[in-house]
């Protein structure tokens, strides 16, 4: 093999600039899922037909298709159909977002399932009201036994949002690419995109273990 390496090549200004784009991104679509997410999966669990049937086709939709067909059809086809223009971002804020809530949707409702009934049932004897025991009863318990999974979502969005550059967003995997042609260095450019994005997934994915050990330490 006659390839000399040289990562001297790789400019990390650009980089940085877009990984910046891609954690707004990621922390824009993680304040919708997590806050959404559990509203989604009280309307899923909702024990009239009409009202679960199109949020659980909603979560089917996102949870069975490719996030990449998702972001490309809201940025082309949202426009087209209802006539809604936004800037980029927004949009691609919006595509990760609906597709994150989708997946916590589904963690939120396994934890609602396992509230204890105890709990509901002290919080009817002091007269809270059935939102009053939403916000003080199960969403309290819910998120915290959701954690982890929340996180590793969050974790997997992080790692989706690299499918926005399609779209000319100007993220990491965007500036990689622009790198990567500008310098004819793609091993070197994507190998250090590559460790940019471990370097923030990787300490994630070790306080989503921790959690997970002391959650099982504490049900032993």
């Amino acid at each position: 093999m006659s390839y000399t390496f040289d990562f001297n090549a790789v400019s990390i200004a650009p980089l940085l600039q877009g990984l910046w784009v891609s954690l707004e991104l990621t922390a824009a679509a993680n304040v919708i899922g997590i806050g959404l997410g559990f509203v989604l999966a009280l309307l899923i669990m909702s024990p009239y037909r009409p009202v679960r049937l199109p949020f659980m086709l909603f979560v089917e939709f996102f949870r069975c298709t490719p996030a990449i067909v998702q972001i490309v059809w809201i940025f082309y086809c949202v426009p087209m159909i209802f006539d809604v223009f936004l800037d980029p971002i927004t949009m691609g804020v919006l595509a990760l977002g609906l597709n994150l809530m989708a997946f916590n949707a589904e963690a939120y409702r396994a934890a609602i399932q396992a509230v204890p009934r105890e709990q509901l049932d002290a919080g009817i004897a002091l007269g809270l009201s059935p939102l009053q025991r939403v916000l003080y009863i199960v969403f309290p318990t819910a998120f915290r036994a959701s954690i982890p999974v929340l996180l590793t979502n969050g974790i997997v969005i992080f790692q989706q949002s690299a499918l926005v550059a399609i779209v000319a967003i100007q993220d990491l995997m965007y500036q990689g690419k622009t790198l990567a042609t500008e310098t004819y260095r793609p091993i070197e450019t994507f190998t250090v995109v590559a460790l940019i994005y471990f370097a923030v997934s990787f300490p994630i994915t070790q306080i989503v273990g921790f959690l997970e050990r002391r959650r099982q330490l504490l049900v032993s």
